[in-house]
């Protein structure tokens, strides 16, 4: 069994929808980002990647390559499981989490995890929290958004 670890941040900006987990959120401000900015799903695809020894999603999906320009973030998580799976890897658990003041998140999180389903993932594998960074930072200033996550493979040979 291996362990990865995954990370993304990303601005909050007029002009872009919110896209989470593959959801749209309504909410004033969307995440920048070369592709929808979905930072769960980036994070995820970085803690899978990680778990596999493959390299980051930054070389995987390069932002400057014009192919990726506003991609769907579940087309690219698709795109890496395949990839993982052709590997021989099996995918045993994801616990994530989003970092945000606002919008509110958890009308959403059930949501979020039917959507991961259609790319493969099983949702009974997948843990997605939402918390507040309690007014601090650059969070709390709705700067910007974070999220984590931790995948947790083995191998089917």
């Amino acid at each position: 069994m291996r362990v990865g670890v995954g990370f993304d941040s990303h601005r909050l900006v007029e002009g872009r929808r919110l896209i989470l987990g593959g959801v749209e959120i309504p909410f004033h401000l969307g995440l920048s980002g070369h592709s929808d900015g979905d930072v769960l799903i980036h994070a995820i695809i970085d803690a899978i990647l990680g778990a596999t020894g493959l390299p980051d999603i930054g070389h995987q999906f390069p932002d400057n390559e014009m192919s990726w320009k506003d991609a769907s973030s579940l087309n690219l998580l698709k795109i890496v499981l395949e990839k993982v799976w052709n590997q021989g890897f099996e995918i045993i658990w994801i616990d994530s989490i989003i970092i945000t003041d606002k919008p509110r998140l958890s009308p959403y999180l059930n949501t979020m995890k039917e959507i991961l389903q259609t790319v493969g993932l099983d949702k009974n594998k997948i843990n997605i929290k939402a918390k507040s960074n309690e007014g601090m930072g650059f969070i709390g200033r709705l700067e910007g958004i974070v999220a984590q996550a931790v995948c947790l493979v083995d191998t089917r040979r």
